[in-house]
């Protein structure tokens, strides 16, 4: 293993840790209805828990109300309950084989409580980069140790990783701020 190696896995696991992240943001009620945020409803389908998006076609019926409409007949109250009974706090209604999802303005309290979250999810975010810095400078530590590197090609390779790091935790700290944005405007 060498310090471009080392660089190059820290690289991956951090582009990583920000994917992570920007799947949990995209989680995050804002207000708006989109048709993501029903994405983790899972439905009993004969048995098996299956993705909403697998039994029904999700729409946009206007700017604050979802439809689903399930591709059986008989899965519409199987849907529509498993919608209910989720943690989102909708309240569906069905309209013959059709279910709209009205998505509730938030309040004020809501969307800081909300904006809370979403810091706590970018500080989890920034720990896992940081612990990814942590185990590629002991890394190169290793390398200069069994004499793979030398002591000079280790400092340089820990500035490029703190670099990589600099910059990773800027990228977290942009997608938060427009997470935030996105979440007080009313």
């Amino acid at each position: 293993m060498s310090t471009a190696d080392v660089k190059k896995n820290a690289e991956q696991k951090m582009n990583k840790s920000i994917e992570t992240l920007k799947a949990n943001l995209s989680k995050v009620r804002t207000g708006r209805a989109h048709v993501g945020i029903l994405d983790h409803v899972m439905v009993d389908y004969y048995g098996s828990p299956t993705a909403i998006n697998q039994v029904a076609n999700v729409t946009l019926i206007d700017a604050r109300t979802i439809g689903v409409q399930p591709w059986e007949k008989k899965m519409v109250a199987v849907v529509e309950k498993a919608i209910r009974e989720s943690d989102l706090g909708f309240n569906p209604s069905t309209q013959g084989d059709l279910i709209r999802v009205p998505t509730p303005p938030l309040t004020e309290e809501r969307r800081k409580e909300i904006v809370k979250l979403v810091k706590g999810e970018a500080e989890d975010a920034k720990v896992a980069v940081r612990n990814i810095r942590r185990d590629a400078n002991e890394a190169l530590k290793k390398l200069v140790k069994d004499k793979a590197c030398s002591e000079d090609d280790e400092r340089r390779a820990q500035d490029d990783v703190q670099k990589l790091t600099d910059k990773f935790v800027a990228e977290i700290d942009k997608l938060i701020s427009e997470k935030e944005k996105e979440i007080m405007t009313v």
